[in-house]
């Protein structure tokens, strides 16, 4: 991990000194210098992860190059669309342009941390309260100042007061940064904050077109931390897997998963996708009580944001206990299997969205009404555009694209019979390549449910 943080002077027998008038700064100061030496980005991901990417053969990111290139990219789109700047609140945009974390879930509910970058200018993070030692690790951001969160919990019936307060700060650096130039990219706003910055002079435009746009195309060095980060979630599922016998339940199984990815560094899992037995049909039944039994399917999506802040999106269904699978068990499997190898096999740079789709393997008729609700989509810190639906979901404000060298896109398959008793979940992750596609995904499947 980059380790460029200052080093703090708080050694661990420091002696605290009586306070004194005028040392407040300087204590200020070593505090934060010691705070950010000790930040989780700087120490790194331990020996676990370690041990099992140096065995998987992954060498380290360049994070200093991967957070130029995503500066780059963001500031090519803002110029690009005619954008003085971009005001970020989604965690995930701040961490693609920063590559800093606080708080992550918290702060996608409660704006409380926010992020501008000027197209021509600085990188302004306002954090939250005495947060100033997180983003020193990261190079690229300039300042740090404290958010103005005007969310009810903090502001009450005095929404009005502070809105003028944040609004007055972003449109200062709008007119100190912008050139003349008075619109921003926004990703996510309340209507209070649009009206008053509309007020000072300030328009905005759609930040979420701006970043995932930015986000689409992948550094080589972005890919290496995925990879690392797919290595670490697949060694968690390996885990999970020696823990499924008869008798544990859904809840118990997917803990193994967060714990494998907690304990590799990783940060946190998007959903709860886990399903047994008659559960797995139809698909999104998240986890729940139910004993797991000898001879269920057990089907899950990881949906697990690793390290690095890198999101590995894989799906496996896998047979409980040491029995033989049933005929209709590996008739589900076998089709879901050759749905996925077809499709990737379509995956290929320069092809459309629409033709991709179009030529794409869908379900038997009789599987076709449960099918999943997409065939591909694109995925990073996140889940991603593009997302691409089924040829007979294609509607009129359905997006076309191109696929490109350097994106990164899960495929998917879910089969299930209309009123059948189970089903089969199976996704990959899948490079674009210059010449065709490479699956970062290894995880095996189920040879039983295969054979």
């Amino acid at each position: 991990m980059d380790s460029a943080a200052p080093k703090g002077s708080f050694g661990r027998h420091r002696k605290i000194m009586p306070f004194e008038p005028g040392s407040i700064e300087a204590l200020r100061e070593d505090s934060r210098q010691k705070a950010a030496s000790l930040n989780q980005h700087v120490l790194g991901y331990g020996a676990i992860a370690e041990g099992e990417w140096a065995a998987a053969g992954i060498a380290a990111p360049d994070l200093p190059a991967m957070r130029k290139y995503r500066l780059e990219r963001i500031r090519a789109e803002l110029k690009r669309r005619g954008y003085a700047g971009a005001l970020l609140y989604d965690p995930v945009n701040i961490r693609y342009a920063t590559d800093s974390t606080n708080m992550q879930l918290w702060v996608a509910h409660n704006p409380t941390r926010h992020c501008f970058v000027a197209t021509e200018g600085p990188v302004v993070l306002f954090d939250y309260f005495s947060c100033e030692h997180l983003s020193d690790h990261s190079g690229v951001v300039d300042e740090v100042r404290p958010a103005v969160s005007w969310m009810y919990l903090y502001s009450g019936e005095l929404t009005e007061l502070k809105v003028r307060r944040w609004a007055g700060s972003i449109a200062d650096l709008v007119k100190e940064h912008g050139g003349g130039n008075s619109r921003i990219a926004v990703d996510h706003i309340n209507p209070e904050g649009v009206e008053e910055l509309a007020r000072l002079g300030i328009s905005i435009g759609n930040g979420e077109a701006v970043m995932e746009n930015a986000r689409l195309i992948k550094s080589s060095d972005e890919i290496l931390a995925m990879r690392r980060a797919i290595v670490a979630c697949e060694a968690a599922m390996g885990e999970m897997e020696q823990a499924l016998k008869p008798g544990i339940s859904e809840n118990e199984l997917w803990a193994e998963l967060h714990r494998g990815n907690i304990a590799r560094g990783g940060e946190w899992i998007e959903t709860r996708l886990l399903s047994s037995g008659p559960r797995t049909n139809p698909w999104f039944q998240e986890c729940s009580s139910r004993v797991i039994e000898a001879g269920d399917l057990v089907a899950f999506d990881t949906d697990l944001i690793g390290p690095y802040g890198f999101c590995a999106d894989l799906s496996r269904t896998w047979l409980c206990g040491d029995g033989r699978p049933t005929n209709e068990q590996r008739d589900l499997y076998r089709i879901a299997a050759d749905q996925i190898a077809q499709n990737t096999a379509l995956m290929q740079p320069g092809t459309s969205f629409r033709d991709l789709v179009e030529r794409s393997a869908v379900p038997p008729g009789d599987c076709f009404p449960t099918r999943y609700g997409v065939l591909y989509h694109g995925v990073g810190l996140a889940d991603e555009y593009p997302t691409l639906p089924h040829a007979s979901d294609w509607t009129a404000d359905t997006p076309d694209g191109v696929i490109e060298p350097g994106m990164v896109l899960c495929v998917e398959s879910y089969i299930g019979r209309l009123g059948g008793h189970e089903g089969v979940k199976i996704e990959e992750q899948i490079l674009i390549t210059e010449t065709g596609n490479e699956q970062l995904s290894t995880y095996p499947l189920d040879e039983r449910l295969l054979g």
